[in-house]
């Protein structure tokens, strides 16, 4: 099972649901991969100021990854570039992909949920 996090934080609630659902899904499924790309590598970002949207900053969930199991945990690196992100920004340690790589990796896998 495949998680993509495609949107921006706080713009609306897809980002927390997706956490939620995976770390729900990690308790039945041990295969599960996480893939942070276009404008969800904002979500990795640390320090978010959520005042404006009036919503919690869930980023720090993210370091939940470990204690859950979740080891396969991904960031597109022409994504990152494209926002102007420095992977030391990043909350969590996710290993970088191209494009070509990503392309493999959500044709390998048989459901996708995307967030």
């Amino acid at each position: 099972m495949t998680f993509v996090f495609r949107s921006a934080p706080h713009s609306s609630t897809a980002g927390r649901e997706g956490v939620d659902a995976l770390l729900a899904a990690s308790a039945y499924c041990e295969d599960i991969c996480v893939i942070f790309m276009d404008e969800g590598v904002n979500q990795l970002l640390v320090g978010q100021d959520t005042t404006s949207s009036l919503m919690k900053d869930y980023a720090p969930m993210f370091k939940l990854f470990d204690l859950y199991d979740v080891e396969q945990v991904y960031v597109h690196d022409a994504s990152l570039q494209a926002q102007g992100i420095q992977y030391a920004e990043l909350i969590i340690d996710a290993e970088t992909v191209t494009t070509e790589e990503l392309k493999l990796k959500l044709s390998s896998t048989k459901k996708i949920l995307t967030f």
